[in-house]
């Protein structure tokens, strides 16, 4: 049987939320910006880091494909959608791009 690859794309998304006052405030942006992240592009998001802070997060977010390309332009538009939020300021985003071969 042939090996398959896979290729996966995680990335750390840290956003500065200006605005909030409280963790209630914050959890209302990041809820409604992990909700743009899921449905505009099908990937899986989950806060990882900061939720004890009023107006800082990070967001971890990871989708799998079948190429690197494929992986990246996904990166691309999870940074577009994070860019258009106009309540977060994006403060640092990175991505690693992972492979691997399952059969």
């Amino acid at each position: 049987m042939d090996s398959e690859k896979m290729i996966a794309g995680l990335m750390e998304v840290e956003v500065h939320v200006p605005a909030a006052t409280s963790l209630k405030g914050k959890r209302g942006v990041v809820k409604a910006l992990i909700a743009a992240l899921r449905n505009g592009l099908n990937v899986s998001v989950v806060e990882i880091d900061h939720q004890d802070l009023w107006q800082r997060c990070t967001l971890g977010v990871a989708v799998a494909a079948s190429s690197e390309t494929g992986v990246r332009q996904v990166a691309q538009s999870v940074e577009k959608i994070v860019y258009r939020e106009p309540r977060v300021e994006l403060i640092r985003f990175d991505l690693d791009v992972i492979a691997g071969e399952f059969s």
